[in-house]
C-alpha cells in the first residue's frame, strides 16, 4: 500500500452560520492523481485551503505527510489557484524567479528551473514578455510553471485547464502523467469530468459540505452501472430470457439485462445460438452522468 500524503478525518469548518465542510474524511496516496469534485459552492475551495493550512478546521484533523502541517512542509506543496495570481506588469522570467525565491530556491536555482519549465512547455520565446501581453492560455501555463518551479512533492491544481485549447489541454494532461510517474502526488479539482475520468484513479465528491462519493472511479462506475452491454452481433435478442430490453446505440445495440442477469451468461448465450459477434463490451455510466445524478438526488 502506498504512503498517505494527505489525510482528513471528520473535518468541520463553518463561517458564521454556514457549514462549509461537514464531517469530511478522505486520504490521498503518494504517486496518484486524486480528483476533488463538486458543484460550485460545495466546499471544494475551503477543503483545499485547509489542506494548505490557510484555514484551520473547527474540528477534526488535517495531516500532510503524516503529521499536522508545519511551516517547513509548505515548501513541499505547489498550488495553482482557480483565479490567476500573476503580476500582470511583470516579465515572465523575472516573476518566476521571484516566486522561486519565495519558495526557498536561490536566484540561480530559480532561474534554471524556470527556464527549464518554459522550454518544456514551449514558452521560451515569451520569457521577456509581460504577463499582460500573453494569451489566457499562456498565462495559465505560466501559472502552472509557478506551481512547479520549486519541485513540490504535492501538487494542488484547481481548474488547471481553464483557458487552454485542446492541444494545450493534452500537453498539460501528459505533463501530469509524467509527474505522477515520477512519484509526485496531484490533487486535482476540475469541472471537466472526462479529463478527471482519464487522469484520476480515485475521487472524492462533495455536495453542500458533505462527502457523497469516495473511492476508485472504476468501482463507482460499477456501482452506478445500468447492467447493460453494448453488442454488435447477428443475434435475435428477443429470444434471450436474460434480456429485458434493447435499444439502438451508436451503431450497436444497448442490451439491458434482467436484475441479476450476468454478462458472462449473456455472452455464453450468444455463442450457444451461433451468433456472429463483432463487438461486446460493458456499458459504463460516464462520470459526468454520475455527478449530475448524485447532485440532483441530494438536492
Amino acid at each position: 500500500m502506498r504512503d498517505v500524503v494527505v489525510a482528513l478525518s471528520n473535518v468541520v469548518k463553518s463561517f458564521n452560520s454556514v457549514v462549509a465542510v461537514n464531517d469530511v474524511s478522505f486520504s490521498v496516496q503518494r504517486g496518484e492523481t486524486f480528483g476533488l469534485l463538486g458543484p460550485n459552492g460545495a466546499g471544494k475551495t475551503t477543503l483545499i485551503r485547509m489542506i494548505m493550512d490557510i484555514l484551520r478546521p473547527d474540528s477534526g484533523t488535517v495531516e500532510v505527510l503524516g503529521h499536522r502541517m508545519e511551516a517547513k512542509d509548505k515548501r513541499l506543496i505547489g498550488y495553482l489557484p482557480e483565479e490567476r495570481g500573476l503580476y500582470a506588469r511583470q516579465k515572465v522570467l523575472s516573476m518566476l524567479e521571484y516566486l522561486a525565491l519565495l519558495r526557498g530556491l536561490s536566484r540561480e536555482q530559480g532561474r534554471s528551473s524556470a527556464l527549464s519549465w518554459l522550454e518544456r512547455l514551449g514558452m521560451l520565446e515569451v520569457r521577456d514578455k509581460k504577463i499582460s501581453e500573453l494569451s489566457k492560455g499562456n498565462q495559465q501555463k505560466v501559472q502552472l510553471i509557478a506551481t512547479l518551479v520549486a519541485d513540490p512533492e504535492i501538487i494542488i491544481l484547481d481548474e488547471p485547464f481553464s483557458g487552454l485549447d485542446p492541444i494545450n489541454m493534452r500537453t498539460v494532461s501528459n505533463l501530469m502523467r509524467e509527474l505522477v510517474a515520477a512519484g509526485k502526488t496531484i490533487f486535482l479539482s476540475a469541472h471537466q469530468m472526462s479529463v478527471v475520468e482519464t487522469l484520476c484513479q480515485r475521487v472524492f465528491m462533495i455536495n453542500r459540505g458533505k462527502g457523497v462519493l469516495y473511492g476508485e472511479i472504476d468501482e463507482i462506475k460499477k456501482q452506478y452501472s445500468d447492467n447493460a452491454v453494448l453488442v454488435k452481433s447477428t443475434a435475435d435478442y428477443d429470444r434471450c430470457s436474460l434480456v429485458s430490453k434493447h435499444i439502438s446505440h451508436n451503431g450497436s445495440r444497448k442490451v439491458y439485462l434482467n436484475n441479476g442477469g450476468d454478462q458472462r451468461n449473456f455472452l455464453a448465450w450468444l455463442v450457444s445460438v451461433g451468433a456472429d459477434v463483432e463487438s461486446f463490451e460493458r456499458s459504463t455510466t460516464p462520470l459526468e452522468d454520475i455527478f449530475i445524478k448524485v447532485v440532483e438526488e441530494k438536492a
